[in-house]
């Protein structure tokens, strides 16, 4: 009986496929045709115009600029931002995450609406929120700066900005695919008599490492390429408290093109970097998923 049914999927797997790849090569072509030209216009152009500026005046311009103190201030504040909000990113998308998934509560569909918040939300927006509660005329700048702590133009107000505009990558990834495996496996550790712990680790942390990695990739290029936030609380103060983008965005106004598309090709490379993260955790999640079908199926043909 397994053994028909796994025969009946394949049939009409293969009949789906068949089905959807049945169009003319017109249509076909001209689908691959038009998703060319648009990566081409809105993804490689601006690449390869990014790198052509950076390098027009030779390697010793690029590199003069990179090194430029400024440009080395902006380079460790957006690794800085990027080291301080990752963990605690993840640390809350895992916990938000397992509540949603593994437990039935009052104020779910709540908690939910609040992570998505910073996708709804400007981050210019959210940026003057913090300068309305931390800012000198706030409501807790004055005690703030009657106590000598600074968060507005200084490096806490960046990190918090990088904090909300990132906090939703990764729970966001890890929701559904820990909705889909269901409660089953960590049910059957607590019977064996697994602690909190033990179960995270040995059996929940297994199923979602792929999904966990791939929205700290995504969180991670976010941080760093992070603007309106960040612009609005930092102050642009030049060696203190810009970060990569900001100074791109200071170099160009000041017509210093050169230096400006040097340090962002740094940003290019990241995203490129990122991009080649991405896709190899993706055909990683792939190939696991379809080990975990095969054994199934020759599972049920077995039985």
């Amino acid at each position: 009986m397994s053994a028909t049914i796994t025969q009946y999927r394949k049939y009409h797997s293969k009949v789906g496929r068949s089905r959807a790849t049945s169009e003319s090569t017109l249509v076909r072509y001209s689908l691959i045709g038009i998703t060319l030209a648009f990566l081409g216009l809105f993804l490689l152009l601006p690449l390869l115009a990014v790198f052509t500026e950076a390098l027009r005046k030779g390697f010793e311009t690029y590199f003069s600029a990179l090194i430029e103190p400024d440009a080395l201030s902006a380079i460790q504040l957006t690794l800085t931002a990027t080291a301080i909000s990752l963990p605690l990113n993840l640390v809350f998308g895992v916990a938000a995450a397992w509540a949603i998934a593994k437990f039935e509560f009052k104020g779910k569909s709540f908690l939910i609406t609040l992570i998505d918040l910073p996708f709804a939300v400007s981050p210019v927006i959210a940026g003057l929120i913090y300068v309305l509660i931390f800012g000198a005329q706030g409501w807790v700048g004055g005690w703030m700066s009657d106590h000598d702590f600074k968060v507005i133009f200084a490096i806490p107000g960046i990190v918090l900005a990088t904090i909300f505009v990132t906090f939703p990558f990764v729970a966001r990834e890890l929701i559904p695919l820990m909705q889909a495996q269901g409660k089953e496996e960590e049910e059957a550790a607590m019977v064996l008599g697994a602690n909190g712990w033990q179960m995270f680790w040995h059996v929940t942390l297994p199923n979602i490492k792929w999904g966990l990695l791939y929205g700290v990739i995504l969180c991670n290029a976010r941080a760093m390429g992070e603007f309106g936030a960040v612009s609005v609380v930092s102050g642009h103060i030049r060696g203190l408290t810009n970060t990569l983008p900001l100074h791109v965005e200071i170099l160009y106004n000041e017509y210093n093109y050169a230096a400006a598309f040097a340090v962002a090709s740094i940003l290019a490379l990241l995203a490129l970097l990122t991009l080649a993260l991405k896709t190899y955790v993706e055909w990683q999640s792939a190939k696991n998923a379809a080990g975990i079908e095969k054994e199934i199926m020759e599972r049920e043909i077995k039985e």
